[in-house]
């Protein structure tokens, strides 16, 4: 730094040849005596010394020369004075630099320290250099303290001690030395002063690495310019960007004291490319865990293929993204690749499609649709030489040769270059797909990744896809899912907002506006709590479509708290090579417990629980409906349940572990309970009562057992005469077996409390 130079200040005083009026022999204020004219002064142009100079005779006990001229002096500048003497004839004195420190008024600064160190001349003609250093700050080599008061001085020197002297004075001169303090001074080194050159075209590797180990504890400067870096660079020390860098796609910036996208962005000089680099930063082992996009707004041009971009396939270390909202910039990169083939598909290979036609156009993550394939059944890799697909998923009625197509769809951030990736956490990011894209797709294997108070907003086709079984404990938590298809009929939706394939994964406090459909959770040991999740439109009468997609039998999964808004839970095998019951489970393992449901402006034939079996033999073995609150507006529903038929039929005599109790139903015509307290009225003696619970037990299942049976008030025969007897029951009977027989004795009438089951409990 040079005040002179940046800033244009004058600090060079006047040369003793421009006139000795120019000099003061007092402080140098105006108005005071200058060195013109004085008998003992006098400009010798040719000294062979110093060539033009001033001789004078000490004759004052101080005798002082100043420089009328102001010398500017700010806080943070340092300048030296100088000047060259040497003693002719005479006593030798005592000389030093000197100054007169001036306040905005003009008035002393007396606090400034206004003279140097003295130096006593050793002989006759022996030229001595006088200097001193005046400087804001109390630093080593400064002479002279000024600190801030001052804003100009008059500079120049003293000369003590003996009288009598006769000396020659060189010119004065005073130089901005501030750079020789600006190291320690500001607390960073400059990457320039390390070999860099910035111009975009030298390697300036060596000078960053230089420059971050000779930092220390201060900060590394990145100036002004273009820097080419060829190599891995990484920042122990804290770095500031004013200039910014080039490097190839491979090579890692890694900023470990100041991780964040502000860095990078200014580093790279976009938040596109800064953010690119990041995240390559944030892989790569070094000792960043936490990628903050300091609530920037990133334009994405193109999806951000992570495991490409940094340049592995496998990790397993806790990382976290945050912060930050993505957005997608419409061009061409978005448009989804689709490409139909045909293939042929066995069961007994039940992840696989084999003789695949044209399979090199067909990309890995890519949607899979076709005759008898299920819902979110994707493409898991590819083996072009061998000429077949591994699927994330069974298809539950495609044996033999037929035609499929495959969709792969543009995600934001896809992590699908992952064959396994572990604990990562995805927090507080906006995903701005805006129609244009999709949001996120997971690792091809991955566990407990983690996506938290995000939002995705307006995904074109799905918010978060998993591909293969990078949903292993999955958790998706406080999370906002706004669809691009809101002023569409439900009907014509076709976007979803999140797919499961694996096991157990969590999905919590979320809310979920008008999607096709919420969830397909394939794979058992689901959690959801606390979700809201509405898929109505504006049509009076609409269709309505599942919310939540369950795609194996027995699932242990658990709904609790959860708002079910003009839409349905349905239940199905459709990811089963070989849908048909066997000797595996059943349909079992669900709990629906302490959730809302409503609808409104539909047609009486909508249920809210909807099981659909792909093939013949199943039964419900393990389902629990309780506490639940069930709802209609505009118009009442024929009932809350059903089994779709149309593929097969449940076998309702093999029921088991079915609660269906304990529920509140509004708007809704028929009630479902099970066990079902009934009460039957025999007006006219019979030895066999009929009593019909049929209506009453959810999913058309049988009459299999009665618990209890209790007597309210006499049972008599036809002449009111009391009747003490024990009746027995007979379980399944009627053409649909949902009537239970109570038979008599002999012929009584009354009335009778009844406890019936359409299940067996154990």
């Amino acid at each position: 730094m040079n005040k002179a130079i940046t800033d244009g200040l004058v600090l060079m005083p006047p040369t003793f040849e421009a006139g000795l009026n120019l000099w003061s022999r007092e402080d140098g204020r105006p108005g005071q005596g200058s060195w013109a004219g004085q008998p003992n002064a006098a400009f010798v142009p040719a000294d062979q010394d110093f060539g033009g100079c001033l001789e004078l005779q000490k004759t004052a006990a101080t005798t002082k020369i100043r420089c009328f001229q102001q010398i500017p002096f700010q806080p943070g500048m340092y300048l030296r004075v100088t000047t060259r003497v040497k003693c002719l004839s005479g006593a030798l004195p005592e000389l030093r630099i000197a100054g007169y420190a001036a306040a905005s008024n003009g008035a002393n600064v007396a606090t400034a320290v206004q003279t140097g160190p003295t130096v006593t001349l050793p002989g006759y003609g022996q030229v001595v250099t006088l200097s001193a250093i005046i400087g804001s700050g109390n630093r080593g080599g400064v002479g002279m303290v000024w600190g801030t008061a001052p804003v100009y001085g008059h500079l120049g020197i003293d000369l003590t001690g003996a009288n009598g002297g006769i000396l020659r004075i060189d010119d004065i001169t005073v130089e901005d030395v501030t750079e020789v303090f600006l190291r320690n001074m500001l607390t960073w080194v400059d990457v320039r002063d390390f070999g860099a050159k910035g111009d975009g075209i030298a390697d300036d590797t060596a000078a960053f690495i230089a420059a971050d180990q000779a930092a220390g504890q201060r900060s590394v400067l990145v100036s002004a310019g273009t820097y080419r870096l060829t190599g891995n660079v990484t920042f122990a020390s804290d770095v500031r960007f004013e200039g910014t860098v080039t490097m190839p796609a491979t090579a890692r910036l890694s900023c470990t004291r100041n991780f964040d996208l502000n860095t990078y962005t200014a580093a790279f000089g976009n938040e596109e490319t800064g953010f690119r680099k990041a995240i390559q930063a944030l892989f790569a082992f070094t000792d960043h865990a936490d990628l903050d996009l300091s609530g920037r707004r990133i334009a994405l041009t193109a999806p951000v293929d992570v495991a490409a971009t940094a340049g592995i396939t496998s990790y397993q270390i806790r990382r976290v993204i945050r912060n930050g909202q993505i957005e997608a910039v419409a061009n061409a990169a978005w448009t989804t690749a689709t490409a139909t083939s045909v293939a042929t598909y066995s069961t007994a290979q039940p992840t696989r499609l084999t003789g695949v036609a044209n399979i090199a156009n067909i990309l890995p993550g890519s949607l899979v649709t076709g005759t008898g394939v299920g819902r979110e059944v994707y493409v898991r890799s590819v083996n072009v030489a061998g000429g077949t697909l591994e699927l994330s998923q069974p298809l539950f009625a495609a044996a033999g040769t037929r035609t499929f197509t495959f969709s792969r769809f543009r995600y934001l951030i896809d992590l699908s270059g992952f064959e396994n990736l572990g604990r990562l956490e995805l927090r507080g990011l906006d995903f701005d797909c805006g129609g244009i894209s999709s949001a996120l797709i997971l690792p091809r294997i991955g566990l407990a990744l983690q996506i938290d108070q995000c939002n995705f907003n307006r995904p074109k086709d799905r918010a978060i896809t998993s591909s293969g079984t990078g949903c292993q404990g999955l958790m998706v938590d406080r999370c906002n899912f706004l669809s691009n298809e809101q002023d569409q009929n439900v009907q014509d939706r076709t976007t979803i907002a999140l797919n499961v394939n694996a096991n157990d994964s969590k999905i919590r406090g979320n809310r979920i506006v008008r999607f096709a459909t919420f969830a397909v959770l394939a794979g058992t040991g689901h959690m959801l709590i606390g979700n809201h999740f509405f898929q109505g439109d504006n049509t009076t009468g609409g269709t309505r479509r599942a919310g939540v997609v369950l795609t194996s039998t027995n699932v242990k999964t658990l709904f609790t708290g959860n708002y079910i808004d003009n839409s349905f839970i349905e239940w199905s095998n459709e990811h089963d090579a070989n849908p048909a019951f066997s000797d595996s489970f059943s349909f079992g393992g669900l709990t629906i417990t302490g959730n809302i449901f409503t609808v409104n402006d539909v047609a009486s034939h909508f249920r809210w629980i909807v099981v659909t079996p792909r093939g013949p033999g199943h039964f419900l073995h393990g389902l629990s409906v309780t506490d639940n609150v069930f709802r209609t507006l505009n118009g009442n529903i024929d009932r809350v349940e059903k089994v779709d038929e149309t593929f097969a039929t449940l076998d309702g005599g093999r029921t088991r572990v079915l609660d269906f109790s304990a529920n509140a139903f509004h708007g809704v015509s028929q009630i479902t309970v099970s066990p079902l307290i009934i009460q039957h009225d025999q007006a006219s003696v019979a030895d066999t009562w009929a009593v019909e619970a049929g209506p009453f037990l959810p999913f058309g299942c049988r009459a299999r057992n009665v618990t209890s049976l209790v007597t309210e008030g006499a049972i008599t025969n036809a002449s009111n005469v009391t009747q003490w007897v024990m009746p027995h029951v007979l379980t399944e009977r009627g053409p649909d077996k949902t009537q239970i027989q109570v038979r008599w004795p002999a012929a009584v009438k009354g009335r009778a409390l009844l406890t019936i089951r359409c299940d067996n409990p154990t």
